[in-house]
Parts: structure tokens; sequence; C-alpha cells
């Protein structure tokens, strides 16, 4: 009896590791993100998806547990994750991934698609159009087949750590963050945003082309888009005035226009963001 019960508890061990294991090195985990979006399916979960195990995530699958009769650990175990149904079910790896699919391994290949740059719609567990396109995105930015279909080699490179930016950076100005680089309710922040006053001088982070200078749409607003080297390209947003145009050469410091509220945002503020080759990096890793 003692030999089946260390079994029972190694399995439970295994599908634990499984479950909990570090896919890629971001802050959170894609398993945890994943079982979020299933408790949030459930209308148990209404926090952020960002794969942390915090009290709000354990307290979310104890409910689930009482209302399903299980015993209530907090832990996503493997009874826990049967009865979660649609959004509790596949692993991630355990069956190639194309569009219509849902499931666990979804919601954790957006998480990942996010951290990676390529952040869809919403982290939902639903394989949309959306996140078909951010998957495709993925797999030309590593070298992939682009063929819209998550399968081990994607997997694989979802699995390793993402990029981040090659160059320094200067600050485009000093200002409280907003928003972080990273999850935003069940969305992602691919940027920072810096709150400031309307009228305050933004400055290009470091020395490149100007290669975009105008009314962006997408909820963009003023946008000015400068290249650097290294396939690094900064984007100044919202902005109430630009003062470079297209084709300019500027240099660290050079002023590039004015903090605004154009476009899609809630007050004055600058989102700044940073992509390598088209991938959106963490503006942090290359910032004093």
């Amino acid at each position: 009896m003692r030999a089946c019960r260390l079994r029972f508890a190694a399995l439970l061990l295994v599908v634990a590791a499984l479950v909990f294991a570090p896919a890629a090195a971001a802050s959170g985990n894609a398993g945890i993100a994943a079982l979020q979006v299933a408790l949030r399916a459930r209308g148990l979960y209404a926090g952020t998806i960002d794969g942390v195990a915090g009290p709000a995530t354990a307290a979310a699958v104890k409910r689930f547990q009482h209302r399903t009769g299980l015993a209530e650990t907090g832990i996503s175990d493997a009874r826990t994750r049967r009865a979660l149904g649609r959004y509790g079910s596949h692993l991630l790896g355990s069956r190639p991934l194309t569009r219509g699919a849902a499931g666990w391994d979804v919601a954790a290949l957006q998480f990942l698609l996010a951290w990676h740059g390529f952040p869809s719609s919403t982290i939902d567990g639903g394989l949309g159009m959306h996140t078909e396109k951010a998957l495709m995105g993925f797999q030309r930015w590593a070298g992939l087949p682009v063929d819209g279909v998550a399968g081990a080699s994607t997997i694989a490179a979802l699995r390793r750590p993402p990029a981040t930016c090659p160059i320094s950076l200067a600050w485009p100005l000093q200002a409280p963050i907003g928003d972080s680089f990273g999850p935003r309710g069940n969305r992602f922040h691919a940027g920072l945003d810096l709150i400031a006053p309307r009228g305050t001088p933004i400055q290009a982070a470091s020395s490149g082309r100007v290669v975009s200078a105008g009314f962006a749409r997408g909820g963009w607003g003023k946008l000015v888009v400068v290249l650097h080297s290294d396939g690094v390209r900064t984007l100044y947003a919202h902005l109430s005035k630009i003062e470079v145009r297209r084709g300019m050469l500027v240099d660290t410091g050079t002023r590039l226009g004015l903090v605004g509220s154009t476009g899609d945002a809630t007050g004055p503020h600058l989102h700044f963001e940073v992509r390598l080759r088209g991938a959106a990096v963490d503006p942090t890793s290359a910032l004093p």
C-alpha cells in the first residue's frame, strides 16, 4: 500500500513538473499562465495573465476545486486539469497547433509568443487569426518554415530565452513608468509607457535614421520610428508634435517631438517600444 502511495506521489510530481516547468527565461511561467486563462474562462480569475503562481491564482484554484468537489489544495494537479475541460487539456508540445485549436497548450503558446515579441490580440486559449499571425511572425523571425503550425521546432524555439536589445540606449525622457513591458490584463504590453505632461520633449535613444514620422493607424497616433544598428528600431508614439522628418539622421539626444495623447492613449505619455528585426524586446534590457 505504501509503495502504491509513493508511486502516486511520484506521478503527481511528474505532472506538476510538466505543468509548471519554465518554458522560457521570462518573467512568468507559461503553464501557470495557461492555468490562469482556464480559470478566467470559468469566471474565477480576474487578475493579469502573468504566469505567476501568486495568492490570487491559488485562491481561484481552490474555488474551482470546491465547485467541482475536489480537494481544495490550491494546486493544479492532473484531476483539477481534467475537470477544467477544454481549457485544461493538452500540455504544450503534445500536438501540433493550428488555427481553430483551443486549450491549455494554446494559452501557453500565446504567452510565449508575447514574451518573444509577437503578442496576439489576447491571451485567451483560442488559436484564431491574431495568434496565427503572431505565430507566423515569430517563425519568420526565427528562420523557421512559415506555415502557421506550432510544431516541435517552433515550440523548441519558443522555449529558448527571448531576445534582448543588442545595443545600448538612452532614456528618451526621464519620467515615471506607467506600464512596463509585459502582461497587462489578458493582453501583453510591448513597450514602456513613460508618464509626462503634454509638451515634454522626446529625445532619440540612440543615433540612427528616421524611417517614419507621421500619424499612424492602429492606436499609435503621431509616431516616430528610428532605425539603428544591428536591426534595432525604436518607436515613439502618442506624440503631440513631431519635429523630425523621414530620412533624417539623428544622434542620441536629438529632439524628436513632444509628449501628447494622440491615438489610443488615456492621457499624456510616451509609448516607447524597441524592436529587434521586428520582434518587440524589453527596452529595459538596453537602458542604463
